[in-house]
């Protein structure tokens, strides 16, 4: 590889960078903890840009190993992913999860454990919730997929997730895509007739699920956030049609007046 490197060119700094240089000490002068910590910062910086500048120019030699683009073992795999005809070739390992991501830029369904054990990332397959990590991509051949950005009709919200934005059924919002495809799955379910490790009589049509059998039924979603109760109320809000009693609200103005005031206070 060539490794000539012309380190006397001018480095094109941000305006970040810049006023990091600008804050960096002077000769004689004192340090003070900010002065300080902002001039390692700026030293850092300076160093990572030369050194991406010095890797952009490098020209990789003819005889470099370069990893193969074409795909091995391809096959075409043609699907119809939210109602829209899709036509891909693929290596014949490619599971659906890299294929929605990474070829057809649909990243609302998240990578998480990639085993198949937090259910991040579920999706729907002919109406069948799947976990699309463990789902092989050529499988899905002449199929419906259904991803959480499938769920709505323009505008309109699908009502699981407008229920788990009411019942604020989420915190990062990392699980939330496969959590809301899941509920949807698992209430198609539950409308055929599927019974589950919960149902008290199996003999018996199931009637209106209770928050014991939704958690259940929803086991395979893994929420590290614990935003289990509200997940819950929003199912049993779409499902039954009765909504919970909201117990939160919206901090007001005033609240988050009061505890900015209160940190400032703290401060002095």
């Amino acid at each position: 590889m060539n490794d000539d490197v012309n380190e006397s060119r001018d480095l094109e700094l941000s305006e970040d960078e810049a006023a990091l240089v600008e804050d960096m000490p002077k000769e004689g002068g004192g340090l003070t903890r900010r002065t300080l910590i902002a001039g390692g910062v700026g030293v850092f910086a300076l160093d990572l840009l030369a050194t991406e500048n010095a890797l952009a120019a490098l020209v990789p030699s003819a005889d470099a190993a370069v990893a193969a683009t074409a795909a091995e073992n391809a096959v075409k795999v043609a699907m119809k992913v939210n109602g829209v005809t899709k036509t891909l070739e693929l290596d014949s390992r490619v599971v659906l999860l890299d294929a929605l991501r990474e070829r057809l830029a649909l990243t609302g369904t998240k990578k998480g454990c990639d085993q198949g054990q937090c259910g991040a990332c579920t999706v729907l397959v002919d109406g069948k919730r799947v976990l699309s990590c463990l789902t092989l991509a050529a499988s899905c051949e002449g199929k419906q997929v259904t991803t959480i950005e499938g769920l709505a009709k323009g505008d309109d919200l699908h009502p699981m997730q407008q229920a788990f934005i009411d019942h604020d059924g989420f915190q990062c919002g990392y699980c939330t895509p496969g959590q809301i495809c899941s509920a949807v799955g698992m209430l198609t379910e539950a409308r055929r007739g599927d019974v589950s490790h919960a149902t008290e009589d199996v003999t018996k049509p199931l009637g209106e699920l209770t928050d014991d059998e939704i958690r259940e039924r929803m086991s395979g979603n893994i929420c590290r956030c614990g935003a289990y109760p509200k997940i819950v109320a929003a199912i049993q809000d779409v499902h039954s049609g009765k909504k919970k009693a909201q117990t939160w609200a919206f901090a007001t103005e005033e609240q988050l007046a009061r505890v900015g005031s209160e940190e400032n206070d703290a401060a002095l």
